[in-house]
């Protein structure tokens, strides 16, 4: 058995990035659920269920390694959660404000969820991808790292409140401890931390700062895995499943299974938004 698990390399397994490139560009404008359920079997779970298509990749006896059905949804419970990411004259999402101190946030009886992860790791375009649905909210995107320095309050409705964290590593504010920790530990309506990591390079050493205060505080958090179509199959299964292992062996709140995504072909966007619909109250699925 090869090194991880995974099969000797084929063609398949090792196509060149260019063709990628031309495979997510395709795949870009499936934003809601109803045209991905359209798709082929094969892609629509690609998009939808990536972890369950990299699975694939595995030989048998090591795909207990990845743990794809700890949410588990059905295709219906997804659809459903759309409506929650989804503007209309009932359903408002907005940008209501942002806060440098914890005492300066928005005091908000909804639940509340919030992102946080290292500089350029693509947090802005993941909430933006997941904001599709809603295209008049403004979600600022730079292609230098180190733009969000405060925190952004974005008001779901009458459901939740996502909450955009300044980076860490690079360009973090100078007050990035104090502000971050802080609202970790003192915010009470927080009812999930994301944790987001590049699935092009892994865990780094500054992301030890946002999983420290996680496990210290005994926060339960998930692990969001962004880029993914940024990396040969080959590449992404390797940091899968070194991910997953940390998990298994290095965290105690971090919920088990990895949340694979993408912000430019929205693969897993779509599972994403149900799971965040699912643990702030808003959708009953079978899936946890």
């Amino acid at each position: 058995m090869t090194a991880l698990g995974l099969r000797l390399p084929t063609g398949k397994l090792l196509e060149p990035l260019a063709a990628l490139g031309r495979v997510n560009r395709a795949c870009s404008t499936f934003q809601t659920f109803a045209e991905v359920l359209r798709l082929p079997t094969r892609q629509m779970t690609k998009l939808a269920f990536p972890l369950q298509e990299l699975q694939r990749q595995l030989t048998p006896d090591s795909r207990l390694d990845l743990h794809v059905k700890t949410f588990d949804p059905s295709l219906e419970d997804i659809s459903k959660a759309e409506s929650v990411f989804t503007a209309t004259g009932r359903n408002c999402i907005e940008y209501l404000s942002s806060a440098v101190r914890l005492d300066h946030a928005p005091d908000l009886p909804h639940p509340e969820v919030c992102f946080i992860g290292r500089s350029n790791v693509g947090k802005s375009s993941l909430i933006k991808a997941l904001f599709s649905l809603a295209p008049e909210v403004e979600v600022r995107v730079s292609k230098k790292p180190g733009h969000t320095k405060k925190m952004n309050f974005f008001k779901v409705g009458k459901y939740f409140t996502l909450v955009d964290m300044p980076g860490y590593g690079y360009r973090a504010p100078e007050d990035f401890v104090d502000m971050v920790e802080t609202y970790l530990k003192e915010r009470r309506n927080l009812m999930r931390t994301f944790l987001l990591v590049d699935s092009v390079v892994g865990i780094q050493k500054t992301d030890s700062i946002a999983i420290g205060m996680c496990e210290e505080f005994a926060l339960p958090y998930v692990m969001v895995l962004t880029k993914i179509d940024k990396s040969s199959r080959g590449h992404l299964l390797k940091q899968v499943l070194q991910i997953q292992k940390f998990v298994d062996t290095e965290t105690q709140g971090c919920f088990p299974q990895l949340f694979p995504v993408s912000s430019v072909t929205y693969s897993g966007i779509h599972l994403l938004r149900c799971f965040i619909a699912n643990i702030t109250g808003n959708l009953k699925t079978n899936g946890l």
